[in-house]
Formats: C-alpha cells, structure tokens, sequence
C-alpha cells in the first residue's frame, strides 16, 4: 500500500501502548470501550448503569478497573478487562459493541484565494456565534492565529470550560480547552495541559477558524496572509493526540465533552489503519452523537492513497474530506561544480548556503568502525556515515529518508532520490535537496568525474503548479469499504503545502540539532483538507444557524465543481462531489437533508438489529421489513452504484430537496454520462412555490457491462439561477475491498 511515511507529516507516532497494571489479577487485562448508545431516559443514570453491568462481569465493585465514564452526549465507559469479560460484555442487554481501545494516527494561506474564497467575502455578523470543536494534537495560545483582541465574551450557548494549568490560559478567542489521556501516561516531550508540542492541533486550528494574520511564512516561503475560514469563529481545544498518538478513549471523552459544550462544527483529522463498523469506530460513533444534537463533524479521509477502498473515514451521517493540491509548489535546487543545476520537489529548504562546498557519495564514506560497510551508507542510515569523512560535505545518498543519518554524521547537506514523491514538499533538518532519480545519477557520475567534486543546495523557491487543482497522490480513496452504494470521499479541499500557525514549543522539525522555531508552518495531508473543510462548513452555519448537519454538507457538496478527469484518473473515488466552494455553499438553492430517523432506517436495511438501535438512539425503534431502508434511499446528495465482476445492472434512488433559493422557482434536470450509463429521472422538473417546500424525486441508473474499473455522469437541477450537481458513479465491485 502506496503511503507517506510518518515523518512526510512530521509527527512521530510510538507503536507501543503503555499500560499500568498491577498484580497477578491485571496481568491478562487490557483496555477496553464499551459502547451503550444514548443516555438512559428517566431517573437511572448512565453511571448507575455502568457500575452495574461492570460489577456483574468483575464479580467485584468494578471500580477498580473503570477508566473513564461517557455520561454527558452518550452511554458508555472505558475499563480494564479480560478478554473473556469483554466477550460476556458485548452479549448483555445494554452495551452496543465492546472494541479495545486501539490507536489513531494525525492524518493553508494561499488555499483560501485558491478555492474563490477571497477575505473580502460576505461575512454575517454572527460568524463569532459559532464554535469550531479542534479534536487534535492542543492548541498553542500565544499564536497571532488566535489573538481575542477585538472579540466579545463567548457565546451564552457555550457551556464548556478551560483546563487552564501554569502554562496554559484561554482567551475570548479560544473559549475553551481539555486534554484527555485515558490511561494517565503523559510522553516526556508533551505538555499535560491543552499546549501543542506537536504543531498540528494548531495548524488545523488556524486553518479552520485563525484570525487574519498578514506577513505570515514559513521564514519567507509561502509569505502572505494567513487566515481561517471563519476568522471571527470562536476555538474550543480538545486535545486527543500525543506523541504517540491518539487513543479511541480519549476520541470519545472529546467527542462527548464537545457536544454537551455547545460548538458547532467538530473537526477532526485523525483516522485508522483500516475501515471498521459504524458502531465499533469511536470516529463513526462520535459522529453519529454529534449529528444527533445538530453538529456536523467533518473528517480528514486517510492518507492511505492511492489505493482503492482506502478511505477509514467514512460514515454517512459526517463528511468525509480528499486532499487536493492548490497551485502553489516548492522547489530546491541543487548547483554543481560542473555549473549544471537540478531542481527537485519534496524538500522545504529554509537555509542559506552561500558558498560551493564538498559532495560526496555515502557509500565512499562507511563508518567501519561501528560495522558499516557500503551497503548502509549508501542509505545515509544513522550511524552509518563516517563522520571524518563527511563533516562539512554534502552527502548524496541512494534512499529517501528523514536526514538525521547525514546530520548525526555532521554533513553540510544532503541529496536524495524523491523515488516520486512530488507535488508536496516538507522541512528537513539540514539543507537538502530532493532530486528525481535519473538527476541523482547524473550526480553520481559527476563525484566520479572529478577529485574535487563540489555542490551548493539553493534555498527553496516557489513555482506555479498549473496542473492544479487535482487530488494528490496520498489522499485515500474510495470506494466506501463497509457500504458500497455511498459515495466516498464526500469532498476534496486544498490539503498540500498549506501554510499555518505553528507550536513554539519544539523546532520545526523537533530533530536534535535543529533550531529552527518557527509561528508558521507549512505541511501536506488529508488533515490540512479536513479543516478546510470544518472552516467552510462553519461559514455556511453562521448564515444559516438552525440548519442540519445534512443540509450543511449537501450545501458542501452540490455546490463543488468537479476536477479534471484527465489528472483524476481514480474520479470521484478520489474527489467526492469536487473541489470546495464555500461562497455558493452559502445559497445553493436546494439541499438534500436528512435526520437522526433517515439514517436509522438505513442502518436497518443494512442489517443493525432492533434492539442495538434502540440502545443507539434513546428511541423506540423497530426494524421491519416495511420501515428498512435502503442504501439507494438515503437522501444523499451523490449516487453510487456497484457492480459486481462488472456486469450490468439498474438502480432507482428516491431523493427529497428542500428549496432554500428563491421562494417560486422551477428546476429542470439535467443528465450527463457516458454510454455505459442510463439515467433517468422523475419528474423532470421540480416547481417550488415557496421557501422550505420538498419535492421528491427518483433516478433510476441503468450500467450496462463495464469495461472500465469506474464511471461517472451527473445530474443538475438547473432553474437558471442556481446549479445543483449531484455526480452518479457506477463501479465494479472487487471483493478484496
């Protein structure tokens, strides 16, 4: 599988969870989350009700072993368990699902301008009544991104608090902060309070709702005016991930504190390894609660791409984001002593070199008094290198690495292959350049061409990307891996070399060594897009207050334009609905909603039984043959249809619009798709005689045999004013997704 590494994203997730146990009873005891559904009605509380059903597995007061309760949005609680308690959990009425509390990982200036969202767009006078909820690594205060000066108190609706400490405070712009750490293990490298160590938790924030800041770069490149999409919006900080990531328990503390605190939007760039049920996924989960109470929760969709089906961000009821890249890129050029230069993408270079200076290859250079031979310092692997032999040289090495290998061994700098990894770039710790590998030969044979071989790595410059947009080669794609016939991603936003606040608390790239601290800075992945996305989905709340979060993401949606298909090979599988446009988001004319009772009945079609959504919900529900639904029911603002070993076969889609546009209007449809596709639609057009009337429709999609993994058409709801796409996909089917 195609994925960056984790240094591409400079966060450096651990592998190793560390539990306190003791004594011989704990050995065998591991965390877990058990999920029950809604609060319970009436006089028993959610804690009585815990305290029970642990009591009954234990056999003792189960105290002992309760990490944390889930009693403000929803049911449910963290323990140690054995894996025999959590078998006897998971079948007794009551719980939903019993999973181990397992670990996520962390999956902007110029992108507003990029996207047609200028800072002189309209503003309402209420954008400071909403609340953006930061699901991430904290926040770092003292940012220009989020100066209170000129802003109110808070909002009367916000009911959260701040977990101020020595070295944290809040302020009227960040009105609120908690950090959560289930099993109390705080790393030595992090702060226990709400500060950013990592940088990301600040950088997503001030993408989606940092002040404008002018002058703003990452020590001169990427220069401009940083700001949110909702710059007057109000942060509320839940910091969930650490330096060895993020763990499921403290994703569902945050996502429970948040609702009951009263934000508007939850964004949350955080995912898993692999796709999992809607309600054994605490992302999927917390999300349904939040859409439950109003809240639209906006995702980051992986950085797993390109690969089909990759995507672990993917439920219905929350919208699911791609990274797309804007038309900006960097590049660092590398002169040689023959006078030939060489510019190459990947590498950030920040630092000045002004003179020519020695170049070597790494495998002339082996520290063979610790065992190395050839073969590692070609690689540039740390402690590979000998040190008197490359102090003060530029290295070229024959891996793509993070350079700590050539820094340790006191290199000037070094050269690596890309091995393709182009159109993003990032900071290393030393000067280097990242060349296409045919340039790193020609490299090569130039230190073989002379005794004296000399180099000097240029500071990086900037370029214009004219392919742009289109989505980047690691953002992951679809389709949606648990239900087939859900158009997944939702949306693509700018989510490359994006340029935001930064943590002060470590150095740009937190290598030993590196001194560099820096209040901007510039990264890539799904986890930039996702807060563009949060920030737009913020502007349209602040215009239209009282809508769903199905209305909001419908307005997303419809209202994107779709990116070429000629660098989009994968199409709507990497894209969703298209690029983001935040000014026609905020009037689209018609919106495709939905509530907590639509997705219930698609859940029953898709199988949940009766009695575990009745726990989900609060509610009497009944899963029937008459009430289910189906997937080609929900009133989603995309189609998909699957095939299975690509044969033909047809589709009908019922969908309801809500008018939002003009009071008496009249849409017609308008189709378009290849000759694989039959798409018809009923009626054809669709009268409004007032605000807020519904019209329903159906669409019926006939495949024929396909000869291509994918297909895609459209429909337009077209009253001459405003333009409501939907994309129809159809697909074959592979069974090892």
């Amino acid at each position: 599988m195609a994925c960056p590494p984790s240094w591409l994203l400079l966060i450096s997730l651990a592998c190793t969870l560390l539990i306190s146990c003791s004594g011989a009873a704990n050995k065998d005891r591991k965390e877990y989350i058990v999920y029950m559904g809604d609060l319970p009605k009436g006089q028993v509380s959610a804690s009585s009700l815990q305290a029970n059903i642990l009591q009954e597995v234990t056999g003792s007061s189960g105290s002992e072993y309760l990490l944390h309760s889930y009693k403000r949005s929803f049911n449910g609680f963290v323990a140690r368990l054995t894996e025999e308690e959590s078998k006897e959990l998971s079948s007794m009425d009551g719980v939903v699902s019993v999973f181990p509390n397992g670990k996520k990982k962390l999956l902007t200036t110029r992108s507003w301008d990029f996207i047609g969202f200028p800072l002189e767009a309209n503003k309402t006078t209420t954008e400071s009544d909403i609340i953006v909820g930061m699901l991430d690594t904290g926040i770092w205060p003292e940012s220009a991104s989020f100066s209170d000066e000129g802003f109110g108190p808070p909002p009367s609706k916000w009911k959260g608090t701040c977990q101020t400490s020595s070295n944290f405070t809040c302020n009227n712009k960040i009105i609120g902060a908690k950090y959560y750490r289930s099993d109390g293990f705080i790393p030595s490298v992090d702060f226990a309070s709400p500060r950013d160590t990592e940088g990301h938790g600040t950088h997503t924030a001030s993408t989606a709702a940092g002040n404008v800041v002018s002058g703003a770069s990452l020590l001169g490149l990427g220069a401009g005016t940083a700001r949110g999409g909702t710059p007057s919006a109000r942060i509320a900080a839940y910091k969930i991930c650490w330096a060895d990531g993020c763990y499921d328990a403290d994703i569902l503390a945050a996502f429970d504190d948040a609702i009951a605190d009263g934000v508007d939007i939850i964004s949350l760039s955080v995912g898993g390894s692999f796709p999992l049920d809607y309600f054994e996924d605490p992302i999927a989960i917390g999300a349904f609660h939040s859409m439950k109470n109003g809240i639209l929760t906006s995702n980051a969709g992986g950085n797993s791409g390109p690969d089909p089906a990759s995507i672990t961000n993917f439920s219905p009821w929350s919208l699911s984001v791609a990274a797309s890249v804007i038309d900006r890129k960097f590049l660092t050029a590398l002169h040689l002593g023959n006078n030939l230069t060489y510019e190459g993408e990947l590498s950030l270079n920040t630092f000045e070199m002004n003179d020519m200076v020695p170049l070597i290859y790494g495998g002339d250079a082996p520290n063979t008094s610790a065992g190395s031979d050839a073969y590692y310092s070609r690689y540039c692997l740390e402690g590979s290198l000998n040190e008197s032999l490359v102090t003060g040289k530029i290295v070229l090495c024959d891996g793509l690495g993070d350079g700590v290998g050539a820094m340790s061994a006191g290199a000037a700098g070094t050269v690596m292959p890309n091995h393709g990894y182009t159109d993003l770039s990032f900071a290393f710790p030393l000067p280097t350049s990242c060349l296409d590998s045919n340039y790193t030969s020609d490299v090569h044979e130039y230190i073989n061409s002379t005794s004296t071989p000399t180099a000097n790595i240029q500071k990086t410059t900037e370029a214009k990307n004219e392919l742009a947009p289109f989505v980047v080669w690691f953002s992951s794609r679809g389709p949606n891996p648990i239900t087939r016939d859900i158009l997944s991603p939702d949306i693509a936003a700018p989510g490359v070399n994006i340029l935001a606040a930064w943590t002060e608390a470590s150095s740009l790239t937190g290598v030993p060594g590196d001194t560099r601290v820096v209040p901007y800075n510039i990264i890539s992945g799904t986890s930039m897009a996702c807060p563009h996305a949060s920030g737009a989905a913020a502007y349209v709340k602040s215009f239209h207050p009282t809508w769903s979060p199905a209305a909001i993401k419908s307005a997303l949606m419809t209202t994107a334009s779709r990116l070429s298909v000629e660098t989009n090979t994968d199409l709507e599988f990497a894209y969703g609905a298209g690029q983001l446009n935040p000014l026609l988001a905020a009037n689209p004319g018609l919106v495709y909603d939905a509530g907590e009772a639509d997705y219930i009945k698609f859940l029953c079609g898709q199988g949940y039984n009766t009695t575990k959504l009745h726990l989900v919900t609060g509610e009497n529900i009944t899963c029937s043959a008459a009430t289910n639904g189906t997937v080609w029911d929900l009133n989603y603002p995309s189609f998909a249809v699957s095939t299975d070993n690509g044969a033909g076969v047809t589709r009908t889609f019922t969908r309801t619009v809500t008018n939002i546009g003009s009071p008496v209007s009249t849409y017609k449809a308008n189709v378009a798709g290849p000759p694989e596709l039959s798409i018809q639609v009923e009626p054809s057009v669709l009268s409004f005689k007032s605000l807020g009337e519904t019209q329903t429709f159906t669409v019926t999609v006939g495949v024929a045999a396909l000869s291509s993994p994918v297909i895609s058409g459209s429909l337009v709801w077209d009253d001459g004013v405003y333009r409501v796409r939907s994309p129809i996909v159809a697909y074959v089917y592979d069974l090892k997704h």
